[in-house]
C-alpha cells in the first residue's frame, strides 16, 4: 500500500542522523496511532527549536539569545578558551563537569577531500578573540579523527605566535572516534589531563 503523506515522512526523517526507514516507519506509525494533540506538540516543538535557537554571536554555540548563558556568565575562567568543531560538543564537555572556561566553534573540522577549508571555518573569530581577549590557554577539543587532528595543527601553526598555551585532549578517546561517543569518564579524564602542544 502506498500513501505518498507517509512515505514522505518517511523519506524526511531518514535524513535525521541515526534514523533508517524502519525506525522513521515507526515513528510515523506510533504518531498515526497518537492522538492529533501529541503529534501537534511534536511538530511546535519541532518549529519552537528551529525559530527560537540560534548561535551564540560570540562563542557560536547554541543560545536562545544572541549571547548564550556561558558566555554570559562571569564565573566562568575567561583565560581558558575551548575550541571545538561542532555547537553540540560543547554540551558533551560540559556534561563531564571538569571544564570552566569559555568556548569557541568552528563549526567543522579541515578536510580538503569535502572541500572544507581555513575559509570554511570559524578562524577568523578565533584569531579576533585570540587578539582582543586575555586568553592564556587554547584547549584545543576538535575530534581525534584525521580531520580534527589536522584542524587542531593548523590551528597551532597559525596561532602559536599569540601567547597563549596550546592543549589537547590526551589518551583514553581512541583514534577515529568523536566526542559524541565517548563516555563521560574518559572525555572527563582526558579533559584534566590535557596535554600542552609545543
Amino acid at each position: 500500500m502506498f500513501l505518498k503523506e507517509l512515505e514522505s515522512f518517511i523519506e524526511i526523517f531518514t535524513r535525521l542522523p541515526g534514523i533508517g526507514e524502519k525506525s522513521a516507519r515507526r515513528i510515523a506509525f506510533y504518531l498515526l496511532r497518537s492522538d492529533k494533540e501529541e503529534a501537534q506538540k511534536l511538530a511546535k516543538s519541532i518549529i519552537n527549536l528551529i525559530e527560537k535557537i540560534q548561535f551564540c554571536e560570540i562563542c557560536g554555540g547554541f543560545s536562545s539569545e544572541p549571547i548564550c548563558e556561558i558566555c554570559k556568565d562571569e564565573k566562568r575562567n575567561r583565560e581558558i578558551l575551548c575550541i571545538v568543531e561542532d555547537p553540540s560538543d560543547i554540551f558533551i564537555i560540559e556534561s563531564t563537569q571538569e571544564f570552566n572556561g569559555i568556548y569557541h566553534v568552528l563549526m567543522g573540522a579541515l578536510s580538503p577531500l569535502d572541500g572544507i577549508g581555513p575559509e570554511n571555518l570559524r578562524l577568523k573569530e578565533l584569531e579576533e578573540r585570540l587578539k582582543k581577549e586575555n586568553i592564556k590557554e587554547c584547549f584545543i577539543a576538535t575530534n581525534p579523527t584525521l580531520e580534527g587532528d589536522a584542524t587542531a595543527d593548523y590551528i597551532v601553526r597559525n596561532y602559536s605566535h599569540y601567547p597563549v598555551i596550546f592543549s589537547r585532549l590526551t589518551h583514553g578517546i581512541p583514534t577515529g572516534s568523536t566526542l559524541e561517543f565517548t563516555d563521560k569518564h574518559t572525555l572527563s579524564i582526558s579533559i584534566k589531563n590535557r596535554m600542552i602542544i609545543k
